[in-house]
């Protein structure tokens, strides 16, 4: 940190976005010894709408193998699962929501839901 700058983060910026700068600044970023990043950055996964049961059966995917490891439903609302496909799923906001609108649900989704001990679902 620099005067409340954090050099690392403007460092790593400028060279993941190498193409955007303007040549003179690639210039003398250049004398610095500094250049593009080797490799490009993967972009922040943001968040997609996978249809009407997407993200529902991930939700199901993800508090299933919480359960699974923790042997508990409780979660964190801040919780984020690792799922086995290398994705994310924000568990803790997912049952957070989802309990909001569980009159929304379907009965079949109530059943899942309860069948993994969640009592709110069988409400």
């Amino acid at each position: 940190m620099v005067h409340g700058m954090d050099v690392g983060r403007w460092l790593a910026t400028q060279r993941r976005d190498w193409h955007l700068l303007h040549d003179g600044q690639r210039e003398r970023l250049a004398k610095l010894g500094i250049g593009p990043a080797e490799k490009p950055a993967v972009p922040a996964q943001k968040a997609v709408r996978r249809g009407s049961g997407g993200a529902f059966e991930r939700g199901v995917a993800a508090l299933a193998r919480y359960k699974a490891r923790e042997g508990k439903v409780v979660v964190a609302r801040g919780h984020v699962e690792d799922l086995p496909d290398g994705t994310s799923a924000r568990l803790g906001v997912w049952l957070s929501n989802t309990r909001s609108r569980r009159a929304g649900l379907s009965e079949e989704q109530r059943e899942q839901l309860a069948g993994l001990g969640l009592n709110w679902a069988a409400e």
